[in-house]
This record gives C-alpha cells, structure tokens and sequence, in this order.
C-alpha cells in the first residue's frame, strides 16, 4: 500500500470522525489489505493531531467485544489528546453511531518500552507502569457497517476509538490487587451492572503486556507517561442522551461520564 494512499485513507477517516458523519468502505486503493496496513494508514491519522499522543487503546479484548465488532483478536488504537472527557464531564453523542460505554482499566506508563527482538514478559511490562487508572471508553467507528469491515479496515479506523475518561490515579496498592477477579459495578439509567477483571483478555495486565508486544512488532516504542487503556471488562453497555454513566471499581477508585 503506497505512502500517498495511507495519507488519503487517514484524511478520509479523520474527515469522517470530525465531522461525525460515516463511510461504507475505504474505495479501491486507499482499502488496506492487512493488519499491517492497517496500521501504517492508523500512523497517519496520528499525525491529525496537534498534539502529544495521550496513548493507546484495546479494542476487542473480550468475546463479547468481538463480537461487537466481528474479529478474531484484540486491535491497537491510538488515543489522540483531543478525544480526552474530564471524570465527570459530557461527552457528545453527535455522530456516534455505536452508542456504548466500556468499564476499563487504565495503566499510565513510567518508562520506555522500546522495540526489540523478543516479547516482553507480562512482568516487564508492569515493572514498566507508573499508575493504574479507572476508565471508560465510548468507542465508535466511522464505518455505517462496522461489524462487516473487518479488521484490516477497523485498525486503520484506529481500532474504534472515540471518546476516553480517565479516572485518578488510584492510591491503593493495585500491584496487590487480583486484577482477574476484581468487579467493578456500572451504575447506569438506575440499573446495576457487574463487570469482571478476567473478561479483560483474561487479565487486564496480560492484554498491557499483548499491547506492549504488538507496538513492538510494529517497531513503536510505548513511551513514559502514556496511558493504555485494556478494554472493556463488561459486555459494551448501550448510551444514550441524557444518561450518566459510573463505574464503581471498589479500592482502585471511581470515574464517571455523562452524555448530551
């Protein structure tokens, strides 16, 4: 996929998601054919942005999150700073088309993890975290049909991202924390819902570390300071105007988002 279609496939996308309207398809071309096309159209998009990258994002970490979307595996995105919701803030709902919020749990790094010939071990990777975070995630895709576009397309879609609430840092010792069974409950439209740690890949710490490891495939190094959120640890959770969405994540901490 030549240099020129990725910049154009990226100036589509980017078009689309300002302007909160959708597309059927990438045309001819500019359609990458690949994750790894995928990712070098989703390299361009980045470059949209005015400023820092804030971080990445997982999209597809759980079978419900699959399905959601119609992959086989989990997706790397890009956070960019200007989809940044205050904790307690209002997110829009123009253009959104997906209409869900996602409970997750966010670790901001402390160091650098550079390229390199072998994976790094899920204990690298956390030795590599500065501080975890409570999130929510409100994903969307600038795709009419994104359950059909399949992965090569939703990567180059920067995995779905949207809108991100972080959460404080929590002041409890989460490195103590069975992160697998922890349960976060979402408060939402005066019902309750039970979220579970191990729906997160697993582990939450195993889908950092599968992040780590795919930015180092991709030859990217995941820098100090960003934040990885790890995807969502209950089945996407259907919004709308006027709702407010809370997630209670016990010891760890609280983050909420309301939606106009």
């Amino acid at each position: 996929m030549l240099h020129n279609n990725q910049i154009a496939a990226a100036k589509v996308l980017h078009d689309h998601w300002r302007a909160g309207t959708k597309l059927g398809a990438l045309e001819g071309a500019m359609r990458p054919r690949d994750r790894a096309e995928g990712y070098a159209v989703q390299a361009q998009l980045e470059k949209t942005s005015r400023e820092k990258l804030f971080g990445w994002k997982i999209a597809a970490t759980s079978e419900a999150g699959q399905k959601h979307i119609n992959v086989a595996g989990p997706l790397a995105g890009r956070i960019l700073a200007e989809t940044l919701i205050a904790d307690g803030g209002t997110a829009s709902m123009k253009g959104n088309a997906m209409r869900v919020g996602e409970p997750e749990y966010a670790f901001r790094m402390a160091r650098d993890l550079a390229p390199r010939a072998t994976p790094y071990s899920v204990q690298e990777v956390l030795d590599a975290v500065g501080t975890l975070h409570p999130a929510i995630e409100i994903p969307d895709s600038r795709f009419t049909d994104f359950a059909s576009a399949g992965e090569a397309q939703l990567i180059a879609d920067n995995a779905c991202a949207h809108l991100f609430v972080l959460g404080p840092a929590t002041a409890a010792d989460w490195r103590a924390i069975d992160l697998v069974e922890q349960r976060p409950t979402i408060t939402l439209r005066g019902e309750r819902y039970i979220g579970h740690g191990k729906n997160v890949l697993g582990d939450p710490r195993a889908a950092l570390a599968w992040c780590a490891n795919e930015l180092r495939a991709l030859g990217l190094t995941l820098r100090a300071g960003e934040v990885v959120t790890t995807g969502t640890c209950h089945p996407p959770l259907p919004i709308q105007a006027g709702d407010e969405f809370a997630a209670d994540f016990g010891a760890i901490g609280k983050v909420s988002v309301k939606f106009a």
